[in-house]
């Protein structure tokens, strides 16, 4: 199959989206080069939304003060509740809380293989496709800032670049996707690697 940035103006809509997660398996799980052996379950939700000139992926960044992750881009979610009744419940309900998206407003595409982070975490990645328009109430704790970034762009493997990080004395590799002023990398940049495969992309 082709590559996805030589499909992207043409194939990738809405509908073609529902058919390939209603006949593709997923990819294989992927894991940071530091991921531990014990790791806690999350979901995020990859917001698509469907603009009038093609899909864009919905994203946010965190804000500076959080003890996780801070000031990094990132999808809405979070780890797994003893309520909730699996990954999809998951990702909704950290969604409406974070950015007030409600769940309604979402069409469950389907939901990739676990990422599994270095910082303890499995993460299922659950794809849905929202209509605009929406109204969003971002949690002013948590989300510093929603933004959206072309899906055409985010699964370009020209786009994107790996890149080091020497945490606790050991070099991290990672990928990285910079989109204007944003600096998207780590388990965000990697599950959209994850999509990419998923859409076509030869591993």
């Amino acid at each position: 199959m082709s590559r996805p940035d030589a499909l992207s103006e043409r194939l990738l809509t809405a509908a073609v989206l529902r058919e390939r997660f209603s006949q593709s398996s997923p990819p294989a799980v992927m894991r940071d080069d530091a991921a531990p052996d014990r790791l806690r379950p999350a979901a995020v939700l990859v917001p698509l939304v469907e603009r009038g000139d093609g899909l864009t992926v919905l994203l946010t960044r965190r804000t500076d003060h959080l003890h996780h992750h801070p000031g990094q881009v990132s999808f809405p979610g979070g780890r797994v509740e003893a309520g909730d009744k699996d990954a999809e419940m998951t990702a909704l309900r950290e969604t409406h809380e974070e950015i007030g998206l409600h769940p309604d407003r979402v069409e469950l595409l389907g939901v990739l293989s676990e990422y599994h982070t270095g910082t303890g975490f499995r993460v299922t990645p659950v794809v849905g496709l929202i209509q605009p328009p929406f109204d969003l109430t971002p949690d002013t704790f948590e989300v510093a800032e929603i933004f959206e970034v072309p899906l055409s762009f985010l699964i370009d493997p020209a786009n994107r670049r790996q890149e080091q990080l020497l945490i606790d004395g050991r070099a991290r590799t990672y990928y990285a996707m910079p989109w204007q002023h944003h600096h998207i990398w780590g388990a965000t940049a990697g599950m959209l690697v994850m999509l990419s495969r998923f859409l076509g992309e030869p591993e």
